[in-house]
């Protein structure tokens, strides 16, 4: 899934303003402008659209947590560990809105898409364990609608 795809549904789920986004990056000390963030939320086809790199999403994600749960002083800063996934990405939105299993199972239920417990955990492990299972495209899109239903009403 393109990282574009992924900002422009948290930014349409928290209603974030452009200059507001640039708080969440700056929050983590990644220097982006209101510019550049208008063009990362364009669509794929409109004139000046720009592709978020990996790196700047990750950056977003981290500094989104630190915006929804308060900034931890007591723990070192999370480093951007490259590439990019739908996985990571899944882990870093389960940890900025501070889900559960069962919240993650009820999200996906609210736009009818069923996934068992250990499907769900298969999701979170790392890249090389036996049970690992990619995040796919689908699963990701579903999961940001169901979590955009649950966080705006």
């Amino acid at each position: 899934m393109l990282n574009n795809d992924v900002l422009r549904s948290v930014r349409y789920m928290l209603d974030l303003s452009d200059q507001k986004m640039v708080e969440i990056f700056a929050l983590v000390d990644y220097s982006v402008i209101e510019a550049d963030v208008v063009d990362f939320l364009r669509a794929e086809d409109e004139e000046g659209f720009l592709e978020i790199p990996d790196e700047a999403m990750l950056y977003f994600l981290n500094g989104l947590v630190i915006h929804l749960r308060g900034k931890n002083d007591k723990q070192a800063p999370v480093p951007v560990k490259l590439p990019n996934s739908n996985n990571l990405m899944l882990k870093k939105l389960r940890v900025a809105f501070n889900l559960k299993d069962e919240d993650l199972q009820e999200i996906l239920q609210s736009v009818d898409f069923q996934v068992s417990k250990p499907e769900l955990s298969a999701l979170f492990r790392a890249k090389g364990h036996s049970n690992y299972r990619a995040c796919g495209d689908q699963f990701l899109r579903n999961f940001l609608k169901g979590l955009t239903l649950r966080v705006r009403t």
